[in-house]
């Protein structure tokens, strides 16, 4: 690992809590490419969710770069590896974690319990790599039971997370609480359980309260906008189901973390996979959107009654309902792109999955020129970062990102 990824240590005292997307950044949890990106295959890509075989040196420079230019603002930086390192310290987190990535029930009773021994035996960095690389057949000494001999020696005992590069996908805080997810795809189903971890064990977090859970209906974090203080929007689409945002939406409002839930239907297509790859917050009352979808974007308002029930409304446009819901006269469009064919570019380039790191202040992909322009038009002043391996998995700024401190707005 690069001395980038530890130029900040996890020593700040400043508590956790994001009430919006644009208050100013303050601690962030990051992922920086690892060997798990090198597992990749034209044989497993599809299914790990990846669109290409990224170079995965350049990725990590871009990576390091795009935190850099976080730190550059005074955001304090965390990574996702060093802070389960951390973690697996503790005896209790080593045993859960084992027993979580053991299982699975293609092992078999005998390499099951080889393998419950052989990781119990590795030091906290070491579980670490097997936790987040993966781990073949045929680096594993011992356990030749029938599974074993029967597995290709290049299979996968532990499957690889390579979508651990998009943090902003397995938790989400909201206020002071932090929701950790439930991942849609096969590929990415343990992620949450590695958070969970971090966020129960790791000292820094230590008496923070956990909503939702990595074991209850679909949700994931990059369907998840906090438009302002109380009003959270979340997308249903590919990824995040109803029963999920119910569940989420019921606890909000229960709790506090919200007075209103938007319920924002989506395309269940690749291309608008997450709410983010449609919309991201770059202001208090700015908004950037794939304009392709935005004449047709809808909202379900859901309240809480008086006796706790959930109260939902008919549909009424995205931005419409936003807009009541925050209080606002207007939330304001900046479309992605300029004509229909450059926003569906700049679009599937990630244009409009921004990272706000202050009011009017955005990370954004370099390539996705004409976007970045009309940020710019619109006062936004747009930190561009090089993103041509880190966007393979299609994911921007804000899907790389979790941020765990913001100041109030």
């Amino acid at each position: 690992m690069s001395d980038a990824s530890s130029a900040t240590p996890a020593t700040s005292t400043r508590p956790p809590g994001v009430s919006s997307e644009v208050g100013r950044l303050r601690t962030v949890m990051l992922h920086r490419p690892g060997p798990e990106l090198q597992r990749l295959t034209p044989r497993n890509n599809d299914q790990l969710l990846f669109d290409g075989i990224p170079w995965v040196s350049r990725a990590q420079e871009e990576h390091d770069a795009f935190a850099d230019a976080l730190r550059s603002r005074d955001v304090e930086v965390l990574y996702l590896t060093e802070l389960l390192t951390e973690t697996l310290a503790s005896e209790e987190a080593r045993a859960r974690a084992v027993a979580g990535v053991t299982q699975s029930l293609r092992l078999g009773d005998t390499l099951r319990d080889h393998l419950r021994g052989w990781l119990g035996e590795l030091s906290p960095a070491e579980l670490t790599d097997a936790l987040t690389a993966g781990l073949r057949n045929d680096e594993v000494r011992g356990g030749f039971g029938l599974v074993t001999s029967l597995l290709h020696s290049d299979d996968f005992l532990i499957d690889p997370l390579p979508n651990l590069l998009f943090t902003r996908d397995s938790s989400v805080w909201i206020r002071d609480k932090v929701a950790v997810t439930s991942l849609a795809m096969p590929a990415r189903d343990r992620e949450t359980q590695l958070t969970e971890l971090i966020y129960t064990l790791h000292p820094r977090f230590s008496g923070i309260e956990t909503i939702h859970g990595w074991h209850r209906e679909h949700v994931e974090g990059g369907d998840v906008l906090l438009l302002s203080a109380g009003v959270v929007a979340v997308g249903v689409g590919e990824r995040t189901t109803p029963a999920g945002v119910e569940r989420l939406a019921r606890q909000l409002l229960a709790d506090g973390g919200a007075h209103t839930v938007l319920a924002v239907p989506i395309a269940q297509e690749r291309a608008t996979m997450h709410l983010d790859t449609v919309c991201t917050m770059v202001d208090v009352d700015k908004i950037v959107m794939y304009p392709n979808v935005a004449d047709h974007l809808a909202a379900h308002t859901v309240t809480a009654t008086e006796d706790g029930q959930l109260q939902v409304s008919d549909s009424a446009p995205f931005l419409v309902a936003a807009a009541r819901a925050m209080g606002i006269d207007a939330l304001h469009q900046i479309d992605t792109g300029l004509d229909p064919v450059t926003a569906e570019r700049e679009q599937w380039d990630d244009g409009n999955n921004t990272l706000a790191v202050a009011p009017r202040v955005a990370v954004a992909y370099e390539r996705n020129v004409e976007t970045n322009a009309r940020l710019e038009e619109a006062g936004i002043e747009v930190i561009a970062i090089s993103g041509s391996e880190l966007g393979s998995g299609r994911g921007g700024p804000r899907c790389m990102s979790c941020p765990i401190a913001r100041d109030e707005l």
